[in-house]
């Protein structure tokens, strides 16, 4: 700020001793940024620069017409309480809001304004009061009152005109600060929701699971307005039903309460957010129904996708003291929720593609299973039966042998086929011995069977007793990835040598097979080539599921999570 000085003879007035305490309280004021430290500190100074007993600062209102606050040195707590009310600027302390200029008196009692004091008021007789002005305007006044030893002088008026400089100086700084830290906190809440709002998107596009999409919006949600609590209610028909929650709460998942009736449900179906300042007051269901316990106010804004209602998002008590959400807060929660029910939508349509796809894999499934049997065992047996009572007819007892020998041959054969079938369906070997045998007999049957060339590249962990390590539905998910990609080999690929590689790596098991067949395109294939299927067993078991393919073969590669404690080693 530039002072403009219209008493060039100030400086050169005040004697050395008050010039160099004034700079030392200048420097001192100019530090100090925060207005309610500020003004104690001036009135000190004010003091120690006049040896006034009493000081005191009046801060104008916007209109300048009267004060809005007094701030007293001097007066003990008791004095305060006793004159009672704080003066609003009549008398001789609004000759200054009227006409701002240093003011000198005397005596308080002899000046035509003066109204007196109140009965337990102190006496006080000379007085100073001088303004403090911002860019020209009245800001307040400073007031001295009784000079130790005599009256105020033009020596203790100008060191108050330069410390009523200094102040006008650091009132403003102090503005200056505090909105530039309003700011900072404003940019800062941006930052978070656009940081929030980020995480939520990426969630969107990289984590597509329900759970773990409402996890992440209520840990994000809570840091973005720094509540103590956040919690999600979904709509199910007519109800809300709590689905995932942060912060001070307790577990209280699957708590229904109806949309008619509650606050909640309110908010939901009118599409606006809404602050509560008084939680037991306002809303209509308790916070320990929602496994939050001492709340005292809240923030609910609603989650919608396209017009349809999907829940609310609700912020219990912000900060630790568990104050009010301000409109800064309303504001970034809302447009959070926006991208929470985005996510939400997002998860849910996947979940049903999921949930679809899946019905489809194991219908097509009972599909190739019953044409196998109709195909291939029903057929036989159906020839057995013909053969068999072509025999019986005419009955010659050699022709008779003869159907016999040959209706065992037949059940021998489709026994066998059964028995393959029931080793697709569940192989023996994988409940008894593990994957590592369960795969090998598989190996086995195709080299044997469509005289396909393997090669087997298999390092599985197991514990200090040399038992197996993984457990059984991982075992599982490995074991029809590879049954399913080897079957794809020989219907589709047409491939003559396959390469088939199981291993850990950073506490996941990696199942990679690469063939050399024909390749096809990946971004057509729908639920052909049994791809729907092993896509929907590696995400049910939480891992990832990558295929390459192009003229010189195929490369699928799944990467499925152990469980902690288990296939650690290797």
């Amino acid at each position: 700020m530039e002072v403009n000085d219209d008493s060039p003879g100030i400086t050169d007035r005040l004697e050395a001793d008050r010039l160099h305490t004034l700079f030392d309280i200048g420097g001192l004021i100019l530090a100090e940024l925060d207005l309610d430290s500020l003004l104690p500190r001036v009135l000190e100074a004010a003091c120690q620069l006049t040896d006034a007993r009493y000081a005191a600062v009046g801060v104008l209102n916007e209109e300048r017409t009267e004060l809005e606050r007094f701030i007293t040195r001097g007066l003990d707590e008791q004095a305060e309480q006793a004159i009672g009310e704080r003066p609003r600027g009549r008398g001789v302390l609004g000759v200054l809001i009227r006409d701002p200029t240093p003011l000198r008196l005397t005596s308080l009692d002899a000046h035509p304004t003066s109204y007196g004091f109140p009965a337990a008021h102190p006496s006080m007789r000379s007085f100073l009061g001088v303004p403090v002005l911002i860019r020209g305007l009245a800001w307040g006044n400073l007031y001295l009152t009784d000079k130790r030893g005599g009256e105020f002088d033009q020596a203790d008026e100008d060191a108050v005109v330069m410390l009523a400089r200094w102040t006008a100086i650091a009132i403003e700084n102090a503005g200056l600060y505090r909105e530039a830290e309003l700011r900072r906190g404003e940019l800062e809440r941006a930052v978070r929701g656009l940081e929030a709002t980020q995480a939520i998107a990426h969630a969107i596009g990289a984590d597509t699971d329900l759970d773990r999409v409402l996890e992440l919006i209520v840990k994000r949600g809570r840091a973005l307005v720094e509540a103590r609590s956040v919690v999600i209610l979904l709509r199910d028909q007519d109800e809300l039903v709590l689905t995932a929650s942060a912060g001070h709460s307790r577990p209280a998942h699957g708590q229904r309460i109806p949309i008619g009736g509650s606050t909640s449900g309110d908010v939901m179906q009118r599409g606006l957010p809404e602050r509560v300042s008084d939680v037991r007051a306002r809303m209509r269901v308790s916070p320990e129904q929602l496994g939050v316990d001492d709340a005292h106010s809240a923030l609910l804004v609603p989650l919608a996708y396209r017009g349809e209602p999907l829940g609310v998002l609700i912020a219990f008590d912000r900060g630790d003291e568990g104050a009010s959400f301000s409109d800064g807060d309303e504001e970034a929660l809302k447009a959070f929720g926006a991208s929470a029910a985005t996510a939400v939508a997002t998860a849910r349509g996947v979940q049903r593609q999921r949930l679809a796809g899946a019905l489809a894999a194991a219908e097509a499934e009972r599909r190739r299973w019953a044409q196998e049997l109709h195909d291939e065992t029903l057929q036989a047996l159906g020839g057995l039966r013909i053969l068999l009572s072509a025999a019986r007819r005419k009955g010659d007892p050699a022709t008779l042998v003869t159907a016999t020998d040959q209706a065992i041959e037949q059940i021998e054969q489709e026994i066998t086929n059964l028995s393959s079938i029931i080793t697709e369906l569940r192989p023996a070997a994988l409940d008894a011995l593990g994957l590592a045998a369960a795969l090998e007999a598989l190996f086995d049957r195709h080299r044997s069977i469509n005289d396909l060339e393997i090669e087997v590249d298999m390092v599985l962990p197991d514990d200090a007793g040399g038992n197996r390590a993984l457990e059984g539905q991982l075992e599982a998910t490995a074991y029809r990835l590879v049954q399913e990609a080897l079957t794809n080999v020989v219907k589709h690929a047409h491939a003559s040598r396959v390469t088939v590689g199981l291993h850990v790596e950073r506490n996941r098991l990696v199942v990679e097979i690469i063939d050399d067949g024909s390749g096809f395109l990946v971004a057509e294939v729908g639920g052909g080539f049994g791809l729907t299927g092993m896509r929907e067993r590696t995400l049910m078991a939480g891992g990832e599921l990558k295929i390459e393919s192009s003229d010189a073969g195929t490369t699928i590669r799944a990467t499925l999570p152990i469980s902690p404690g288990r296939g650690g080693r290797a």
